[in-house]
């Protein structure tokens, strides 16, 4: 071995392999929490007797917190350090699911997601940079990639976990004796049973293991508050904000009220077909991010965005409009092709904004807001007029999606193989 490799190897940062296998369960139970909703929306909606307005403001409870805690999220994680920050938060998600399991109402129901929305929001803060600096700067967008499958498998997964703990075929196992820890007409209140051990569990883990030494450079630290007031003054800021915002919106306008409409217009049972269909609609968006870091290598993002939306907007048409099967197939091709719209949007918006990009990431995460407000305004025209007219207000933020391929102007424009070819 060569004197220069082996200084390279000795100057080469230390991977922290634990934390990186830390940081991927931590994704898988973000996303179990999270996505669980789309599943059982409709229980929850007979549970408790519910308008389909009181419906849409449990989605609206739990997303919310996002648009509270993403910007103080940022300056706690600067003030206490990851260690004792995820800790709390694990602790927080224990007590507040075995709050709702102990008084399952509505009431508490609506406070336990908006504190677990809040823990989500302080994790994403947290995790990415830990992802970053635990695997080697190298290595993460890899490990990215990795997150994001670990996200997916999750998302797939939880309408399997409702079906197993709450279907009618549920086996005579350890999902009957949690099922017997809560009332009877309330079933998947057992779903919070199990969030509650895991989260204890991760609570356990994240206070022994050792982690390393991470100083962020300069353009990752959150900023005082005058980065914030300098980056709001900018136009693009804003309006990545808002694709941000409407991005979320339209994912769980959609996966939250898809058991809903199956059962609503087609009879669809939804702890079977619509539990299936939100899962493959989890397993679509998952595969269409892997093909999407294909075709980011050989399609300029703006294109591929615009490709997208129109896409977005005929298969929503399929799905509302057609028969049965159609809205069988269309609604988990909304997953596939929603997919890569967070992942431009997110790049776009950095690569549009000279500087602060870590005061930008904690503006630009308070658009998950969107996830609470959309599948609210559904639940409140659906009342008022009908679910399936209600989920065609969604064309309008895939309309803003769609314009934001034409008027990005990135300073910074994703390397393709052809622009890699001209530029030899």
């Amino acid at each position: 071995m060569s004197m220069e490799k082996v200084i390279n190897k000795a100057q080469a940062p230390k991977r922290h392999l634990h934390i990186v296998f830390l940081v991927m369960l931590i994704f898988f139970v973000i996303s179990l929490v999270t996505n669980i909703l789309n599943s059982i929306i409709v229980d929850v909606k007979k549970s408790f007797d519910l308008s389909l307005v009181m419906t849409g403001f449990l989605p609206f409870s739990f997303f919310i917190a996002y648009g509270i805690m993403s910007i103080p999220a940022g300056f706690l994680s600067e003030r206490f350090g990851s260690k004792i920050l995820l800790s709390f938060s694990f602790l927080l998600m224990t007590l507040a699911s075995l709050g709702f399991v102990f008084v399952p109402t509505y009431f508490v129901f609506s406070i336990t997601l908006f504190v677990l929305g809040s823990c989500m929001a302080i994790l994403q803060v947290i995790i990415n940079p830990m992802l970053r600096s635990a695997g080697g700067k190298e290595h993460f967008a890899f490990n990215s990639v990795a997150a994001q499958l670990v996200f997916g498998g999750a998302s797939f997964a939880s309408p399997y976990l409702y079906l197993y703990l709450v279907g009618d075929h549920a086996s005579e196992n350890w999902a009957t004796s949690l099922r017997s820890l809560v009332p009877e007409n309330i079933p998947w209140a057992s779903l919070y049973i199990v969030f509650s051990v895991f989260s204890f569990a991760l609570f356990l883990l994240t206070g022994l293991i050792k982690y390393p030494n991470y100083e962020k450079v300069k353009d990752e630290k959150v900023g005082d508050t005058s980065s914030y007031w300098e980056l709001l003054k900018n136009k693009y800021t804003i309006l990545y904000f808002l694709g941000i915002f409407c991005y979320v919106g339209v994912e769980q306008g959609i996966g939250n009220w898809i058991s809903h409409f199956l059962q609503e217009y087609h009879q669809l049972d939804p702890q079977t077909v619509g539990a299936n269909t939100v899962a493959y609609f989890w397993a679509m968006l998952t595969f269409g991010c892997l093909l999407g870091l294909a075709l980011l290598k050989i399609i300029d993002s703006r294109k591929l965005l615009i490709g997208a939306s129109v896409t977005t907007i005929l298969c929503l048409f399929f799905a509302l409009l057609g028969n049965a099967p159609s809205a069988l197939f269309a609604f988990p091709m909304l997953g596939f092709s929603i997919s890569v719209m967070w992942s431009i949007i997110f790049s776009l918006g950095l690569n549009s904004i000279k500087s602060n990009h870590g005061s930008l990431s904690g503006i630009l995460c308070t658009g998950i807001a969107g996830g609470a407000i959309f599948p609210f305004i559904i639940g409140m025209i659906g009342e008022a007029i009908s679910l399936k007219t209600a989920l065609f207000f969604l064309i309008i933020p895939l309309t803003f999606i769609l314009s934001i391929g034409f008027w990005a102007k990135p300073l910074v424009i994703n390397k393709t193989i052809e622009s890699k070819s001209n530029s030899k």
